[in-house]
């Protein structure tokens, strides 16, 4: 690949079919039949510059394949596109006439662009799938959840395989079986593995050390290797049946097992019988709690989507071994403009960003690129990928179902956002505000004594709890008395309004023009895209917290965000809160108020996020090893360290020669080991 950023000169002569494209390369910006086509007047001010500025890289671009980046005059990417033919497709949006309101927009907001050129149309497409999850544009489809799926593992790095929960990039050898669709459905079917097969769970070390067998022995979940209960042969074949199950050959472990109970029935072993009863009886659970059955369908993703209200929810069936191993739903941030297919397409080349697909994708919606997206996937695997629209049979029944359940999920969501809109409207007229909050702040101190101090804050908007912008703070100032409260608040607000000022100024006007409309409005349907600056923020404390957060913000300049402060009841008696809003008397909500109880989840998700945070800090401080703090000894000097000389205080008491003859420790570490503890002491 090359990359080409270059600016060139305004080309004056454009020759007529400047901005033409064959049937092939089709621009992405031509719309479908029924998306509404606007012809927009170049000669007006934001559309015509971005015009302009496209039309600069557009007179230099190469006819190859590859991908380009549309930015802001900010720097933030607006959207990143793959192109056949990349003259082609950048010169489709300087056409002047027949483009979207979308794509309108994003040329008005266009200041610069980059390029990348690939060899091939299927190079740039994964290039673009890339970009996309890692810059997050916000023209594109963007997934919003793009949390690795979790495998089960059986493990082949020891004498005793190990089965395991595994999320992330396989670097340990063994054999992966997934995905699944959550945690849940992995720990099920882990401890439904247990109890047929006895395969050990527990680490390596652990294993190695045991000089008797454990619990999981004694309760029938563990057949014992550690201790030799059972012979590293016949543990290697428990292993073999259980990946053989995993692997789909279910009927014929279940069949085996059915034979060796009857023989030893027939041996009159019933004790040994009984426990091939129970293990068949765990795989049967396995294969019980599927939800739908497959014949004919060994490996598939089934990918339906549904649309309503402007909003996709796209939801995900995972078939492996004619065994269905869950679903997820997502819902993409896609504009109104899209259509369902264009969605699809471009959440499927996202979502197999980070992991194989498998040899057939069932959608429901017909993909334009289809034969380009499938090649894209086969490219990163040792096979063919297949992705089809059934039109009959069983496939079909099982895109129908997904897309059931992707139209029932999305119906959730949207009843779910329009409660959590009416709450945002409700305590926007409770607290006075111009407008119903579209970002709330929250945030609570969490500390024993002054130690560990931290500060958390927590984000709710239009969708719920944003997690993804919940922030931590260690408090760090020297002159704070231990324990002070109103002084740690000040700390933070301060830190957290001080880089909001630098890196996103508030525009003064918009803040005014939002603060003169009267009366709290529901937010709008797109307002799941949360703005950078809080309308409300919450804090945990009385008139003095309230007091310390205004004067705190004041400092800083900032003097146009609603605060208020909310004081426990009398015994912390939830339902007795009282209110604290600058220029107003105390108040309190009514007991049984919706509103009420919307702001006790608030405040209830700042105070478990700010102590979670203060725990895992003062067990990290528990912990801590004194050769943490030794420059240049890491996870595996340490380690070579604690297994020669078994503890620190003997690594303490070691003489220097006795340092040096340690395995994977040089001179050099072993005084820097040395003159550490003997200074300190």
């Amino acid at each position: 690949m090359s990359r080409d950023t270059a600016k060139a000169p305004i080309s004056k002569d454009l020759p007529p079919d400047a901005f033409d494209e064959d049937e092939d390369s089709a621009p992405e910006s031509a719309p479908e039949p029924d998306t509404p086509e606007i012809d927009f007047d170049f000669e007006d001010g934001a559309v015509k510059a971005g015009t302009e500025i496209i039309r600069r890289f557009w007179s230099t671009l190469p006819t190859s394949p590859g991908v380009y980046r549309m930015f802001d005059d900010k720097g933030d990417v607006l959207y990143v596109g793959k192109a056949k033919n990349l003259k082609a497709r950048v010169g489709s949006y300087a056409r002047g006439q027949a483009h979207s309101n979308r794509i309108a927009r994003m040329i008005s907001q266009t200041a610069a662009m980059e390029f990348v050129t690939t060899a091939t149309e299927t190079e740039a497409l994964l290039l673009e799938a890339n970009l996309i999850k890692q810059l997050k544009p916000r023209f594109n489809v963007l997934m919003r959840d793009d949390k690795s799926f979790p495998y089960i593992l059986v493990t082949a790095d020891s004498e005793a395989p190990q089965i395991v929960k595994h999320r992330g990039a396989r670097r340990r050898k063994g054999s992966y079986y997934g995905p699944f669709a959550s945690v849940w459905a992995v720990n099920r079917t882990v401890n439904a593995l247990q109890r047929a097969f006895l395969l050990r769970t527990c680490t390596d070390s652990y294993y190695e050390n045991r000089t008797r067998p454990c619990l999981l022995f004694q309760i029938k979940r563990c057949a014992g290797p550690c201790t030799g209960e059972i012979a590293l042969g016949d543990y290697q074949g428990l292993a073999d049946n259980a990946k053989a199950f995993l692997a789909g050959k279910s009927n014929a472990v279940k069949d085996h097992m059915r034979e060796a109970m009857q023989d030893a029935s027939e041996k009159l072993e019933f004790e040994r019988a009984a426990r091939f009863r129970d293990r068949i009886a765990a795989l049967s659970a396995i294969q019980g709690t599927q939800g739908v059955n497959t014949q004919g369908v060994e490996e598939a993703d089934v990918f339906a989507l549904d649309e309503q209200a402007g909003q996709f929810c796209i939801e995900v069936f995972f078939f492996r071994n004619f065994q269905n191993w869950g679903n997820r739903a997502y819902f993409p941030k896609a504009d109104r403009s899209m259509t369902p297919d264009e969605v699809l397409a471009s959440f499927i080349g996202q979502f197999y960003d980070d992991k194989p697909a498998p040899r057939l994708v069932l959608v429901s919606h017909a993909i334009e690129d289809v034969e380009l997206l499938a090649a894209a996937l086969s490219s990163r695997t040792d096979y063919r990928v297949d992705i089809h629209q059934p039109q009959r049979g069983e496939r079909k029944n099982l895109v129908e179902y997904a897309q059931r359940n992707a139209k029932e999920a999305l119906g959730r969501r949207l009843a779910d956002t329009a409660s959590q809109g009416k709450l945002l409207v409700a305590l926007g007229q409770s607290f006075g505000l111009p407008s119903a909050p579209r970002r709330i702040e929250v945030y609570d101190n969490s500390h024993i004594m002054g130690t560990n101090a931290v500060g958390g804050m927590i984000v709710a908007g239009p969708s719920g709890f944003a997690k993804t912008h919940y922030r931590t703070f260690n408090i760090k100032s020297e002159e704070l008395t231990p324990g002070d409260d109103y002084g740690m608040m000040r700390e933070v607000l301060q830190r957290r309004f001080k880089r909001l000022v630098k890196e996103n100024p508030r525009n003064a006007s918009e803040a005014a023009a939002a603060g003169s409309e009267g009366g709290a409005r529901e937010p709008a349907p797109d307002s799941d895209t949360l703005p950078a600056w809080p309308d409300l923020v919450l804090i945990d404390g009385g008139k003095g917290q309230l007091d310390a957060a205004r004067n705190a913000l004041e400092e800083i300049g900032v003097t146009d965000v609603s605060l208020v402060g909310i004081a426990k009841g009398r015994d912390r008696d939830a339902g007795r809160e009282t209110f604290f809003v600058p220029g107003r008397p105390p108040f309190k909500l009514p007991p049984r108020d919706p509103t009420l109880y919307f702001v006790q989840r608030l405040r209830d998700e700042a105070h478990r996020f700010a102590i979670g945070t203060h725990r895992a800090k003062r067990k990290r401080e528990m912990i801590k090893n004194p050769l943490d703090e030794i420059a240049g000894i890491g996870p595996s000097r340490k380690r070579a360290l604690l297994h020669h000389f078994g503890t620190v205080k003997a690594i303490q008491r070691a003489a220097f020669e006795d340092l040096a003859k340690t395995p994977g420790v040089n001179a050099a570490t072993a005084r820097a080991v040395y003159d550490f503890f003997h200074t300190a002491s």
